[in-house]
């Protein structure tokens, strides 16, 4: 495919063992884009399949030239995966969605229209939570933890979207060119919500509906996916965590103290007993630990403040590259010696043409070939 070519979507497909899935997606992605008046590509992210992935994409690829195949030989997480994705992609709209179709095709059409139709929109976000949106098919307990987990989550971030780790987005290129990524994993997806959201980037949820997976195994690991969740949720907002503890020890610490109170009024207040120190231990401990909440969002502020920093740097940084760009093509034109078009010049000389006027006041005449009549005069 030509590099030079201006392309305006591209649709980044994570693959693990989608060797069920790979083709059909590709062909039912390929066919809802045929349908938008646009220039668009699919990068396929082969993370380290050991099925027959890799080789099923690479020869749909041969004989569908806007398809491309990225892979790499070991399996790094959805997150490696799209981070290779993005940094191939060449649209100004960059698109994900799952490779089983978990979400219809037809959604990232509606992400696209969206962008378009709202110019202030950075991100868009498929989500089956909000309302509109749906699932059909998928397992309770499956959708019970997700459905809280996105509630927690979302509690932890600001932005009140309902869905947070959904794969269904689109992104303006200058969104996600802007983000410094780093999760392997799907916490990738709390990441960039996270980090868009602190650079002041618009987010837009649409409904959508999520479906079961019909072919292939599913990738959904409950215990390390609630893992690195929660420590997300955590990291997002370190009052959620020291807060909880912190309140808790007061609480006991508290219940100590009336506990004390009561024994002292009955007069069987015994002062050797540790109940006192365990009080005030408690009491301080829990004191300390809501310091390290109220610290740690501090430091929570001042990291977004970064993000923003890393944001005005990325645009200073597009705009001296093009500004060196322009001066070094005026350089290369003041440079190189203007071309003269001899033919359209027809040159009169004097000594044989003894009808003109051997005082040329000007001559700009003599590159004509039909003089000014005052010429003549």
């Amino acid at each position: 495919m030509n590099k030079k070519y201006k392309l305006d979507v591209s649709v980044v497909v994570p693959m693990f063992n989608e060797a069920e899935n790979a083709a059909d997606t590709l062909d039912r992605i390929s066919r809802a884009l045929d349908s938008v008046p646009k220039n668009w590509e699919i990068i396929a992210v082969d993370d380290g399949s050991t099925d027959q992935t890799k080789k099923i994409v690479e020869n749909y690829s041969r004989f569908h030239h806007w398809v491309k195949l990225v892979s790499y030989p070991q399996n790094q997480g959805r997150g490696k995966a799209l981070r290779a994705g993005f940094a191939h992609a060449r649209g100004e709209i960059i698109c994900t969605t799952d490779a089983d179709l978990s979400y219809d095709e037809k959604y990232i059409i509606r992400m696209i229209e969206e962008l378009d139709q709202n110019p202030d929109v950075d991100l868009v976000v498929g989500s089956p939570y909000t309302r509109g949106g749906k699932a059909e098919g998928v397992p309770f307990i499956r959708l019970f933890m997700s459905k809280w987990g996105n509630k927690i989550l979302g509690f932890a971030m600001k932005g009140q979207l309902s869905t947070v780790t959904g794969v269904l987005r689109a992104y303006r290129k200058e969104c996600i060119n802007s983000l410094e990524l780093e999760s392997d994993g799907k916490e990738i997806h709390l990441e960039i919500l996270s980090k868009a959201l602190a650079m002041s980037y618009k987010v837009k949820e649409i409904p959508a509906t999520l479906n079961a997976r019909v072919k292939g195994m599913s990738k959904f690991k409950l215990k390390a996916t609630t893992v690195s969740h929660l420590i997300f949720s955590f990291f997002e907002r370190p009052i959620l965590l020291f807060g909880a503890i912190g309140l808790f020890m007061l609480f006991l610490g508290s219940l100590g103290g009336i506990y004390v109170i009561y024994l002292w009024q009955k007069g069987t207040l015994n002062p050797n007993r540790p109940l006192m120190t365990l009080m005030v231990l408690l009491i301080v401990a829990g004191i300390q630990v809501l310091l390290f909440g109220f610290l740690g969002t501090q430091l929570v502020h001042l990291r977004k403040e970064i993000y923003k920093v890393q944001r005005e740097n990325k645009g200073l940084e597009k705009e001296l590259g093009n500004l060196h760009r322009t001066i070094r093509q005026e350089s290369t034109r003041v440079a190189s010696p203007p071309q003269v078009n001899r033919r359209a010049m027809v040159e009169v000389s004097p000594s044989r043409n003894t009808s003109l006027p051997q005082n040329r006041p000007n001559h700009k005449h003599y590159a004509r070939k039909i003089p000014p009549k005052d010429v003549y005069q």
